[in-house]
C-alpha cells in the first residue's frame, strides 16, 4: 500500500509495519466531525422519508411472510455477487428446494444459501443478544462454514494480515492494507463501544459510518464485506427503524459497485465523509422505493391468485400452496406436502391443478422429482420493477 494516498486524510492513520516492511492504515474511531451541508442534509431528509415510508408498510402488511423471506433471499444474491458469486435466485431457491444440481455453480449456490441462514440467525438471535462482537463473529461462522474460504477460520476474527487489491498484488502493491492485528484488535474494541453508545447523530448517518468503519478495520480474512452489509439489515431492525427486514442495499451496492468502493476508499485517502453519505443515503432512498414497488407487485399478484382460485375446489388447500410458492417459489411436490402436511398423492393434484393453470411451471422435464416453478412470483421479486405512476399508486394503496 502506498502511503502517500493516504497523506490528505483525517479519518485515520497510516503506520509502518517493521515485520513485513509495509504499511497499513488505521481507522480513527467514531465519530467524526462532520461538517453538515445543505446537500447532506438534503438527501438524510429524502432518505428518513423514504424510509419512514417503508417502515409504516412493513407495520400494516396482512401477510409479510410474503415479502421478507424473497426480500431476504434476493439480498443474499446480489450481496454474494459482488464478490464474485454467480449463483442467480432461481438457483439459490433450486437448491433450498431439492438440493439438486440445476445450476451451473454449485459452490456459489452454497455461499449464498450460507448468506441466507446468517441473516435468518442474525435476525433470531437479536431478541436475546445485542449487536455485538460476539454476534458478529457468530454471523461469520454461518456464513463462511463449508464453503470457499471455510480454512480462514470461521467465526474468528483474524490472527495475521489482510489487504485488498488487485488478484497477485502483494501487501506493498495492494490498494488498501487494513490495521495490523494489535490495532484491529483496539479498534474491533471502539467499534463495539460506539454500537452500545447513545449519539446525538441521526441513525442513517450513523449506520453509513458503521458499514465505512466495520469495512475499513476489516476483521476477518474472507467475508468482510458481506458481513458488514449483514450489519446494516440488522442494525435496522435492532433500532426500531424498520418494523420487519425489507431494506436491504446491496442491489444499489452491486448496481454501482465501483462507486460503493471508491468511496469507501475516498473516505480512508481523503476523509471525504460527506461523499460516501450521501452516496450511503441515496442508496435508501432508492432502495426504499423499490422495496416499496416490489412489495405492491407482489401483493397484488397474491391477491389476483386468491380471488381466482378461491372459488374453486378444494379452495382453501390450493390456496396454501399459492402461499408457499409466494415464500418459495421454486418447489418440488415432496417439499409441498410436508409444508402442508398431506399425502404426496393429494400435493401433486393440487400443484397439477396449478400449474394446469399457468401458475406454476415445470422446469426439471423429469418423470419423477419433478421441479416445480412460480414464474410470476420470481418476476416480481427480481425483475425489473415496473414504474410510472400506476406502481407508486398500487403501493401506497397496501
Amino acid at each position: 500500500m502506498d502511503p502517500k494516498a493516504f497523506q490528505n486524510s483525517s479519518t485515520g492513520d497510516v503506520v509502518h509495519v517493521t515485520k513485513g516492511d509495509y504499511w497499513a492504515y488505521v481507522p480513527n474511531s467514531l465519530p467524526p466531525n462532520l461538517t453538515w451541508t445543505s446537500e447532506l442534509v438534503a438527501d438524510l431528509s429524502a432518505a428518513d422519508q423514504a424510509l419512514g415510508r417503508l417502515a409504516g408498510l412493513g407495520a400494516t402488511l396482512p401477510n409479510p411472510h410474503i415479502l421478507i423471506v424473497p426480500f431476504m433471499h434476493r439480498e443474499a444474491v446480489l450481496s454474494s455477487q459482488i464478490e464474485g458469486t454467480q449463483a442467480s435466485l432461481s438457483d439459490l431457491y433450486a437448491y433450498e428446494a431439492v438440493q439438486l444440481s440445476l445450476f451451473d455453480h454449485p459452490s456459489d449456490v452454497r455461499e449464498v444459501h450460507n448468506y441466507v441462514r446468517a441473516l435468518e440467525y442474525g435476525l433470531e438471535r437479536l431478541s436475546s443478544l445485542p449487536l455485538s462482537l460476539r454476534l458478529i463473529r457468530e454471523l461469520h461462522a454461518y456464513l463462511m462454514t463449508g464453503v470457499r474460504g471455510e480454512h480462514q477460520t470461521p467465526g474468528e476474527f483474524r490472527r495475521s494480515q489482510n489487504w485488498i487489491g488487485p488478484p497477485g498484488c502483494t501487501l506493498n502493491s495492494a490498494t488498501f492494507v487494513p490495521p495490523p492485528v494489535a490495532e484491529m484488535k483496539q479498534a474491533l474494541g471502539a467499534f463495539e463501544k460506539y454500537l452500545h453508545t447513545d449519539s446525538p447523530l441521526p441513525a442513517l448517518i450513523r449506520l453509513g459510518l458503521i458499514h465505512y468503519q466495520f469495512e475499513a478495520i476489516h476483521p476477518f480474512l474472507d467475508g468482510n464485506g458481506r458481513v458488514g452489509r449483514l450489519l446494516i439489515t440488522l442494525l435496522l431492525c435492532a433500532w426500531g427503524l424498520l418494523p420487519q427486514p425489507l431494506l436491504y442495499l446491496s442491489a444499489y451496492f452491486e448496481a454501482h459497485r465501483q462507486e460503493y468502493y471508491d468511496h469507501l476508499l475516498g473516505v480512508s485517502q481523503y476523509g471525504t465523509w460527506e461523499t460516501w453519505l450521501r452516496f450511503f443515503l441515496r442508496g435508501v432512498v432508492e432502495q426504499s422505493s423499490d422495496a416499496m414497488i416490489r412489495a405492491a407487485q407482489l401483493q397484488i399478484l397474491h391477491a389476483r391468485y386468491h380471488q381466482r382460485f378461491q372459488t374453486m375446489r378444494a379452495a382453501a388447500r390450493l390456496l396454501q400452496v399459492v402461499d408457499l410458492f409466494f415464500v418459495r417459489p421454486i418447489l418440488g411436490i415432496p417439499q409441498v406436502a410436508e409444508a402442508l402436511g398431506v399425502s404426496h398423492q393429494s400435493a401433486s393434484r393440487y400443484v397439477e391443478t396449478l400449474e394446469a393453470e399457468g401458475v406454476l411451471r415445470e422446469i426439471t422435464g423429469r418423470a419423477r422429482n419433478r421441479v416445480y416453478r412460480a414464474d410470476e412470483v420470481l418476476q416480481a421479486i427480481e425483475g425489473p420493477m415496473k414504474v410510472g405512476r400506476q406502481a407508486f399508486s398500487d403501493s401506497h394503496r397496501l
